[in-house]
């Protein structure tokens, strides 16, 4: 198969890899900065956003103009931010063939009264005709590219967009389960970030093993009572894009949303703590979204309404956790 991955950050660089690893995969990984390409196809590694990781002979770099890239492929993964997302997605509109997005969140849109859109929305507005879904799930992208066992989900309304890729990814260490519930799929990774980011500040404040797996559990329930609103089955969030997801980003030490609370924990600004990733840490950019998403709903998110307050400095860390332990009782 013929694959092209758009954008050589870190997962879709580890994503690459993984399709080209066994060889039977030729893959393309198209970076936007020619600089950039040119560093990656003479190191055969990505030593700014995955150090270590060897890039394998069936990978080829490229840049420059899409139009140039396209012809030929038959798979197209997009490995922007959701940011740039809808940009890339107005490229390939006239696409015949599969194409799946890695990013996790809700577009942010700027205005009053404004809410933000999930990715297959967004696929929706400006290239409604594409055959398209999302490959998600509980993964690190350093993982991924040394080749540690991994299960993700593909999710797409099309068959021929799940069977694209698992047949572009399943292997030894990378299983990939087919899933049509688009919407949960993505309500799972875009909230798990913003609860990412409390559980970090439950840590940082050392307020012990069952502060945080109440965290995790009415996190839980928050992202499942969003995603059921919105039409999600409520399965899907036990599964994979769900629970899983949001276990590993809430507790695993590689997770970029974690550190942002463990950083503003120990008394870090925010800009300090985004500063010093060196990644995009999608919880801070999409957690006024997910927000927004939920009043138009009228769901109930206390935890992602602390993070909020705590990201745009109306809460201390401290406060935030004073903030939800003083919520009424009432019954789970």
């Amino acid at each position: 198969m013929e694959i092209v991955v758009l954008g050589a950050g870190a997962w879709g660089t580890a994503m690459a890899i993984a399709a080209a690893g066994a060889g039977a995969h030729a893959v393309q990984l198209w970076a936007r900065d020619a600089v950039q390409a040119a560093a990656l196809a003479q190191a055969r590694e990505n030593a700014r956003y995955l150090p270590g990781a060897t890039l394998p002979p069936a990978l080829s770099i490229a840049s420059g103009p899409l139009e140039a890239l396209l012809p030929g492929a038959e798979l197209v993964i997009v490995a922007t931010p959701i940011a740039a997302l809808r940009g890339v997605l107005a490229q390939l509109a006239g696409l015949g063939v599969p194409v799946a997005w890695l990013c996790k969140g809700f577009e942010a849109v700027a205005g009053d009264g404004a809410y933000g859109l999930l990715p297959h929305e967004v696929c929706a507005q400006v290239a409604p005709a594409l055959a398209a879904g999302t490959l998600s799930g509980p993964s690190f992208a350093q993982e991924v590219a040394h080749g540690r066992p991994t299960a993700l989900v593909a999710a797409s309304a099309h068959a021929s967009v799940r069977a694209a890729l698992v047949a572009a990814f399943h292997g030894p260490a990378l299983r990939v389960y087919a899933n049509d519930d688009v919407l949960g799929v993505e309500v799972g990774g875009a909230v798990k970030n913003v609860m990412a980011i409390a559980t970090g500040l439950c840590d940082g404040l050392r307020l012990g093993l069952n502060a945080r797996a109440a965290l995790v559990t009415r996190g839980l329930a928050e992202m499942s009572r969003l995603g059921l609103a919105l039409g999600a089955r409520a399965e899907t969030f036990m599964g994979l894009s769900g629970l899983g997801d949001l276990v590993l980003t809430a507790t695993g030490d590689l997770s970029r949303n974690r550190r942002v609370g463990l950083l503003l924990a120990e008394g870090h600004t925010l800009q300090q703590a985004v500063d010093s990733l060196g990644h995009v840490a999608e919880g801070v950019y999409c957690a006024r979204t997910v927000l927004a998403r939920a009043r138009l709903l009228d769901v109930e998110m206390p935890i992602t309404e602390t993070v909020v307050a705590l990201l745009d400095g109306r809460l201390q860390a401290a406060e935030a956790v004073q903030h939800l332990m003083g919520r009424d009782p009432r019954g789970e």
